[in-house]
Protein backbone atom coordinates (compact mmCIF):
# COMPACT_ATOMS: atom_id res chain seq x y z
CA UNK A 1 0.00 0.00 0.00
CA UNK A 2 2.76 2.50 0.76
CA UNK A 3 4.77 1.31 -2.35
CA UNK A 4 1.42 2.43 -4.58
CA UNK A 5 0.84 5.92 -2.48
CA UNK A 6 4.53 6.91 -3.23
CA UNK A 7 4.09 5.37 -7.14
CA UNK A 8 1.43 7.47 -7.32
CA UNK A 9 3.28 10.50 -5.83
CA UNK A 10 5.97 10.43 -8.05
CA UNK A 11 3.99 9.94 -11.11
CA UNK A 12 2.71 13.45 -10.14
CA UNK A 13 5.69 15.13 -9.16
CA UNK A 14 7.28 14.01 -12.45
CA UNK A 15 5.13 16.64 -14.00
CA UNK A 16 6.67 19.99 -14.10
CA UNK A 17 3.13 22.02 -14.71
CA UNK A 18 1.87 19.82 -11.75
CA UNK A 19 5.02 20.38 -9.96
CA UNK A 20 4.32 24.18 -10.13
CA UNK A 21 0.89 23.65 -9.37
CA UNK A 22 1.64 22.62 -5.91
CA UNK A 23 4.20 25.10 -5.20
CA UNK A 24 1.02 27.73 -6.18
CA UNK A 25 -0.49 26.06 -3.64
CA UNK A 26 1.25 26.15 -1.04
CA UNK A 27 0.40 29.81 -0.50
CA UNK A 28 -3.46 28.94 -0.08
CA UNK A 29 -6.08 27.74 -1.55
CA UNK A 30 -6.60 28.47 -5.35
CA UNK A 31 -9.16 27.57 -8.01
CA UNK A 32 -8.62 25.31 -11.20
CA UNK A 33 -8.47 28.54 -13.50
CA UNK A 34 -6.06 30.30 -10.92
CA UNK A 35 -3.85 27.12 -11.25
CA UNK A 36 -4.67 27.11 -15.40
CA UNK A 37 -3.23 31.04 -15.38
CA UNK A 38 0.38 30.91 -15.91
CA UNK A 39 0.26 27.90 -18.43
CA UNK A 40 -2.33 29.67 -20.38
CA UNK A 41 -4.05 26.43 -20.53
CA UNK A 42 -7.58 25.61 -20.49
CA UNK A 43 -9.86 24.88 -17.70
CA UNK A 44 -10.30 21.09 -18.83
CA UNK A 45 -6.28 20.41 -19.23
CA UNK A 46 -5.38 22.13 -16.05
CA UNK A 47 -8.57 19.38 -14.81
CA UNK A 48 -6.42 16.74 -15.50
CA UNK A 49 -3.53 18.09 -13.87
CA UNK A 50 -5.55 18.85 -10.77
CA UNK A 51 -7.34 15.07 -11.09
CA UNK A 52 -3.77 13.45 -11.13
CA UNK A 53 -2.77 15.32 -8.06
CA UNK A 54 -5.79 14.11 -6.93
CA UNK A 55 -5.81 11.20 -7.24
CA UNK A 56 -1.88 10.83 -5.87
CA UNK A 57 -3.19 12.97 -2.49
CA UNK A 58 -1.29 15.64 -2.77
CA UNK A 59 -4.62 17.72 -3.58
CA UNK A 60 -8.30 17.97 -2.24
CA UNK A 61 -10.98 19.56 -4.04
CA UNK A 62 -14.07 21.31 -3.24
CA UNK A 63 -16.84 22.90 -4.81
CA UNK A 64 -18.18 26.39 -4.01
CA UNK A 65 -20.56 27.96 -6.07
CA UNK A 66 -19.64 27.21 -9.92
CA UNK A 67 -15.65 27.11 -8.25
CA UNK A 68 -13.85 24.47 -7.94
CA UNK A 69 -11.56 25.15 -5.08
CA UNK A 70 -8.11 23.19 -4.60
CA UNK A 71 -6.02 22.97 -1.62
CA UNK A 72 -2.66 21.04 -0.92
CA UNK A 73 -2.62 17.94 1.25
CA UNK A 74 0.67 17.78 2.81
CA UNK A 75 1.26 14.31 3.46
CA UNK A 76 2.17 12.36 0.56
CA UNK A 77 5.07 15.22 0.13
CA UNK A 78 5.89 13.58 3.51
CA UNK A 79 5.95 10.40 3.54
CA UNK A 80 7.99 10.90 -0.06
CA UNK A 81 10.66 13.05 1.76
CA UNK A 82 10.75 9.64 4.72
CA UNK A 83 11.48 7.27 1.69
CA UNK A 84 14.22 9.71 0.24
CA UNK A 85 16.09 10.10 3.51
CA UNK A 86 16.94 6.43 3.76
CA UNK A 87 18.74 6.77 0.42
CA UNK A 88 20.11 10.18 1.61
CA UNK A 89 21.65 8.13 4.68
CA UNK A 90 22.92 5.52 2.40
CA UNK A 91 24.93 7.52 -0.08
CA UNK A 92 26.17 9.94 2.84
CA UNK A 93 27.34 6.88 4.60
CA UNK A 94 28.93 5.30 1.00
CA UNK A 95 30.36 8.53 0.10
CA UNK A 96 31.91 9.56 3.64
CA UNK A 97 33.66 5.66 3.60
CA UNK A 98 34.74 6.71 -0.32
CA UNK A 99 36.33 9.71 1.21
CA UNK A 100 37.93 7.78 3.96
CA UNK A 101 39.83 5.52 1.96
CA UNK A 102 41.08 8.13 -0.89
CA UNK A 103 42.45 10.32 2.17
CA UNK A 104 44.03 7.25 3.40
CA UNK A 105 45.60 6.13 -0.28
CA UNK A 106 47.01 9.87 -0.37
CA UNK A 107 48.61 9.37 2.70
CA UNK A 108 50.40 6.41 1.75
Amino acid sequence: MVEQRLDATFQALADPTRRFMLASLASGEKSIGELAQPFAMSFAGASKHVKVLEGAGLVARRKVGRTQLCRLRPDPLAEAQQWLRQWETFWTTRLDRLDALLGEEAGQ
